[in-house]
């Protein structure tokens, strides 16, 4: 699954990828979200990224990737885990505000409606990513959480139904 658009190229991710895409989730984390975030929260997102059982379960197929490219340079990247879970979605401080997280997540929409079956989507959103979701149709599921120092509210949107679906 390759789309191209005027400029970018968004395409399922290759084992070369994951190194630069973790890369590019640490520096747009600690520009972005780190400051909310206390050392334990920061330490657990680092482990996150740099989990060798994560990046293991990406090369087995179990985690999927989908990533976004410009003159051959990763410039954002959106991961789900359990069929349906956004678990990563970053896209370089560069490159904000020009589309490509919202074309990350129609993508990877029509990616889980075709090929895995299913016609939903949830994430776990960080603070600063909140209104972004809100704007793409999701909603929230509870009121923001803290584990383990990652701040974060649960929210869901419906595939199908977009933006004017909410609640079932």
């Amino acid at each position: 699954m390759e789309k191209k658009t005027e400029n970018y190229i968004f395409r399922m991710a290759v084992e070369k990828d994951w190194e630069p895409a973790m890369k590019l989730a640490w520096e747009t984390f600690l520009i972005f979200e780190a400051q909310e975030y206390s050392e334990e929260g920061i330490e657990s997102f680092r482990d996150f990224i740099s989990d060798q059982w994560l990046k293991n379960m990406f090369l087995k197929g179990e985690y999927q990737m989908m990533v976004a490219l410009h003159e051959n340079k990763i410039i954002g990247f959106i991961t789900v885990r359990n069929k349906s879970h956004i678990s990563l979605l970053f896209v370089d401080k560069k490159y904000h505000r020009r589309g490509i997280g919202r074309t990350l997540i129609e993508n990877l929409g029509e990616y889980l409606i075709t090929e895995v079956g299913v016609d939903y989507m949830t994430v776990d959103s960080a603070p600063y990513a909140l209104e972004f979701y809100h704007k793409l149709g999701f909603w929230d599921l509870a009121p923001q959480q803290n584990k383990q120092g990652i701040i974060y509210t649960s929210m869901k949107k419906n595939l199908l139904y977009g933006k004017m679906y909410r609640k079932p």
